[in-house]
């Protein structure tokens, strides 16, 4: 049996997550798939970079935690396909995974993940999950 945690633990771990990153940390997306781990340099392009909310995930909840309040940057760098994500807090990559469309299956979800130069990019969804349910 693998070891399983109450939700209140889960929630408690989760919650830490957003404490440990901080207020106001940075929100890359980048093309390509991610780096093998959070630890390593980035890579793709920069089509995005937005300085996510003071207080950016909601209360865990069910042992989840999603986005609280409007993820969006008034106009893309750069032109290309949204491949994944990077959260950074102080240059470091505290978070990272893939993106999509909405209803896509990425980690994270963007209303168009086709961006062109100039373009508004809205995060419509996304969600961590704590294990050992």
């Amino acid at each position: 049996m693998a070891t399983q945690f109450s939700t209140r633990v889960r929630n408690a771990a989760l919650n830490a997550i957003e404490t440990t990153i901080g207020a106001a940390p940075t929100l890359e997306l980048r093309t390509g798939a991610p780096p093998a781990s959070a630890a390593a340099t980035d890579t793709g392009t920069l089509l995005a970079s937005m300085t996510l909310p003071s207080d950016w995930m909601a209360d865990a909840a069910a042992g989840a935690k999603t986005i609280l309040g409007t993820w969006q940057d008034s106009a893309a760098d750069a032109a290309g396909t949204v491949g994944h994500y990077r959260i950074k807090a102080a240059g470091a990559c505290d978070i990272q995974g893939t993106v999509t469309i909405t209803g896509g299956g990425g980690d994270m979800t963007l209303d168009n993940p086709v961006l062109a130069v100039g373009q508004q990019v809205t995060i419509t969804a996304f969600t961590l999950t704590a294990g050992g349910a």
